[in-house]
């Protein structure tokens, strides 16, 4: 019945954070914001909504482990497996990506994140200047699409945008978004956290298994489309912009709610194998090579021998 209701938690968690995501872009464009900054906010929060209530539940419940692992293990996974697995299906091209740029960010944030880990926790003072520096993050990427729209005059297309939506029914996708995340992260986070106990695995492990892969499914869908549309640019843009926002966003925000001790085990081992499923990336963002289906096997295999590792 745990497992059962870990999956019953997950499902309500990615429908509500679908819900509120179409709610949020729809009414943000009716009040007349634009799209541009919309995509670069409400978009890219929603998406990570999951990660963030779990974090956040995870953090008032003292189960830092949990809250740290799910994003530790997100961004091992988003890497390895999100962008492995697809490779499998259908080989990604990613020599015209345009990622350059928001992958050193995401370098810089995963260099920031490890540092500040190295304090002990993640307590006020390190959310402030994980979200100041998100900030920054969205301040620059603001500029650049900006000159990105001026020079090719194209509007930006938000997934979920519906004209035609009424106000009715934007207010019933916020209201399902709004009471469906704490809900699911309730459920999923207490279910876990039993699990753990029951199997006498620590809840770092739960975390960066169980919650990790399950938080990762909107991104992986994502993905999956993105690679069956040979949209290369978007799949690895997709997979960059979770990650950073994953550390600066979700870590930042959860520890203004309570602080997070970090376990040994990830300043020993998680957090240099998530510096390391993030070089992989290297001779894709920056050498031109292709994301072939021999790199996605190399990816999944490693992903699958971590979380081996983790397990045994």
């Amino acid at each position: 019945m745990i497992w059962f209701m870990s999956v019953v938690g997950l499902i309500i968690l990615l429908v509500a954070g679908d819900f509120l995501v179409r709610g949020a872009v729809n009414l943000s464009l009716r009040l007349g914001i634009p799209a541009l900054i919309v995509s670069l906010t409400i978009v890219a929060f929603g998406t990570s909504a999951p990660e963030l209530i779990i974090a956040i539940k995870a953090a008032l419940d003292g189960a830092a482990g949990i809250a740290l692992g799910n994003v530790v293990g997100s961004n091992t996974a988003n890497v390895l497996l999100v962008l492995g697995i697809p490779a499998i299906i259908t080989a990604l091209d990613t020599r015209d990506c345009e990622t350059r740029k928001t992958y050193v960010a995401m370098l810089l944030a995963t260099a920031l994140f490890i540092g500040l880990a190295f304090t002990g926790q993640f307590a006020i003072w390190q959310g402030l200047v994980l979200l100041g520096a998100l900030a920054l993050f969205l301040f620059d990427a603001t500029q650049d699409a900006r000159k990105h729209r001026k020079a090719t005059n194209e509007d930006v297309e938000l997934e979920g945008a519906d004209a035609s939506i009424s106000m009715g029914k934007i207010l019933l996708f916020l209201g399902l978004g709004l009471i469906g995340l704490p809900l699911g992260a309730d459920i999923l986070v207490n279910n876990a956290t039993i699990i753990a106990r029951q199997y006498g695995v620590s809840e770092t492990v739960i975390g960066l298994t169980l919650v990790a892969l399950g938080t990762s499914l909107p991104e992986f869908s994502t993905t999956i489309m993105a690679a069956t549309r040979r949209q290369a640019d978007v799949a690895l843009g997709n997979v960059i912009g979770s990650n950073l926002f994953n550390l600066l966003g979700i870590i930042g925000v959860a520890s203004l709610f309570a602080p997070l001790d970090v376990d040994q085990s990830f300043v020993q081992v998680d957090l240099w194998v998530m510096l390391g499923a993030s070089l992989v990336l290297v001779p894709f963002v920056f050498f031109g090579r292709q994301l072939t289906r021999s790199w996605g096997i190399f990816l999944t295999v490693l992903y699958i021998g971590y979380v081996m590792y983790l397990i045994l």
